[in-house]
C-alpha cells in the first residue's frame, strides 16, 4: 500500500490520506488486536445510526496495523471554535447534542469494552500513582452505579467534523459501555487543561440539556484523572492530573 499524503499524527497512530480514503496506521507499541478493537468499536456506532465514518477494511502498511475508511472532508467543530472563539456557546451546544444522542445508545457488550475494566487496568498501569492512590481509587470505582451506555471516551470539539450540513464523530479507540457521567467528566477535564472558560461553558450546557447536576458529573473526577495517568498516555503532565486526584478526598 502507497500512501499520498500524512495529514495527522496523534499519540497512537499517524494519519494518512489514499485514493480519498483515511488510512489510519498504528504505532507499533500498541497490541496487536489495537486495529481490530478500534474497527469494531466504530463498527457499532455506525450501525447505530450515529453519524460516524465507514470502515473498509483493516490489513498493514510497512508492517504495522491499520484501519481503511472513510474520509470526511471539512473542518473539526474545534477548529471551527478557534476561529470564532466568540460562537463557542453554538458550537457546544451543538457538541452536546451529539454527544447525547451517542449515551441514548444501549451498547453491545459484545462490540463494546465495560469502562470498569478499562479505567481497573489504566489505573493500575499508572506509573505515577502511589499503590495506596490506586487501591483508594478502585475502591471508589467499585461505589460507582450505572446503566451501561455506550459512551465515546475521548468527545471533545476536535473529534467532530463538520462537512456537507452533518457533523460526523470520529476517534473510536477510546469508546466503552459505561456511565455517562464519566464521560461527560472526561470531556470536561481535557477542556479544563486548555480551555478552563470552555470547561466551565460545556458543563453548565451538558447539565441543562440533561438535567444532570454538576456534583454527579464532578464525582467521577479522580478516577477519569488517575485512568489518565496510564503508561500508554506519554504526553500528559502528570503533576496536574495528580493535583486533581488531591483535591478529593478517597
Amino acid at each position: 500500500m502507497n500512501t499520498d499524503t500524512q495529514i495527522a499524527t496523534g499519540n497512537t497512530a499517524e494519519i494518512y490520506l489514499y485514493n480519498n480514503r483515511i488510512v489510519k496506521v498504528f504505532n507499533d507499541y500498541l497490541p496487536d488486536t489495537e486495529s481490530e478493537m478500534e474497527a469494531v468499536k466504530q463498527q457499532f456506532a455506525f450501525s447505530s445510526g450515529l453519524p460516524v465514518p465507514e470502515v473498509f477494511d483493516l490489513g498493514q502498511f510497512k508492517g504495522k496495523q491499520a484501519i481503511m475508511m472513510e474520509y470526511i472532508k471539512g473542518r473539526t467543530l474545534g477548529d471551527l471554535y478557534m476561529s470564532n472563539r466568540e460562537q463557542a456557546e453554538y458550537y457546544l451546544s451543538i457538541s452536546v447534542e451529539i454527544q447525547q444522542k451517542i449515551h441514548r445508545v444501549i451498547p453491545d457488550l459484545g462490540a463494546s469494552e465495560l469502562m470498569y475494566n478499562k479505567l481497573c487496568r489504566q489505573i493500575k498501569e499508572a506509573d505515577s500513582l502511589t499503590e495506596k492512590l490506586k487501591n483508594n481509587l478502585l475502591r471508589k470505582l467499585d461505589t460507582m452505579t450505572f446503566e451501561n451506555r455506550l459512551c465515546h471516551g475521548d468527545f471533545h470539539l476536535f473529534n467532530l467534523i463538520s462537512a456537507d450540513g452533518k457533523v460526523y464523530i470520529i476517534d473510536w479507540v477510546d469508546s466503552s459501555a459505561g456511565d455517562i457521567r464519566a464521560d461527560v467528566c472526561r470531556t470536561y477535564l481535557l477542556y479544563s487543561r486548555h480551555f478552563s472558560e470552555l470547561a466551565d461553558s460545556y458543563l453548565q450546557c451538558y447539565c441543562k440539556k440533561s438535567g444532570l447536576l454538576k456534583e454527579e458529573i464532578l464525582q467521577w473526577a479522580p478516577i477519569i484523572a488517575g485512568a489518565r495517568l496510564s503508561k500508554y498516555v506519554s504526553t500528559e503532565n502528570a503533576a496536574q492530573w495528580i493535583e486533581i486526584i488531591n483535591n478529593y478526598r478517597l
